[in-house]
């Protein structure tokens, strides 16, 4: 996979931000495959279906991505109250995809390493680096397709490794 190149300082974080986009899309590819009734389909998960768990990681990475501009989110939940459709929330997730991969992209050292102070959704301050910010929405959408994979296979569905080894071994390019 190769897209916009990274620096050198960035080289880490951008491919991280890569990996995320492309196991992104393979799972929304594996999702749109499934009847609509499944991916709304009540289960045992923390936010209940498929869909309002792909509402939730949408809903953190535009919380990040507003704290990152300095801007109110204006959420006041993890949680959307209105869900879109698979398709609505696919679009909206690269939309996010693009935007944190070209703001990052031109980030120099000293901006991986400021301090963005925000505000936790229960009013608590939070302070994080640009990098730590960008390394969190990675890792939490990990942990969520972990939870969807989880659902798949109650259906039961397989769906493609996601893996980050499988990433690197057949989709980065290193630009070797």
């Amino acid at each position: 996979m190769s897209g916009r190149p990274f620096p050198d300082h960035l080289r880490t974080t951008g491919m991280l931000l890569q990996y995320r986009a492309w196991a992104d899309r393979l799972t929304y590819e594996a999702l749109l495959q499934l009847p609509h009734e499944e991916i709304v389909k009540p289960r045992q998960t923390t936010f209940g279906t498929i869909l309002q768990t792909l509402g939730h990681v949408y809903v953190v990475d535009d919380m990040f991505h507003h704290h990152l501009q300095g801007t109110e989110h204006g959420y006041r939940s993890r949680q959307v109250d209105q869900t879109l459709d698979l398709e609505e929330w696919w679009h909206a997730t690269q939309a996010l995809h693009q935007w944190y991969m070209k703001e990052c992209a031109d980030w120099s050292v000293k901006d991986l390493k400021e301090q963005i102070v925000f505000a936790f959704i229960d009013g608590q301050t939070g302070i994080m680096t640009r990098e730590e910010i960008i390394l969190h929405v990675i890792n939490h959408a990990s942990y969520h397709r972990g939870f969807i994979g989880d659902m798949l296979k109650q259906i039961p569905y397989s769906w493609p490794a996601n893996d980050l080894t499988v990433f690197l071994r057949n989709h980065y390019d290193r630009g070797v």
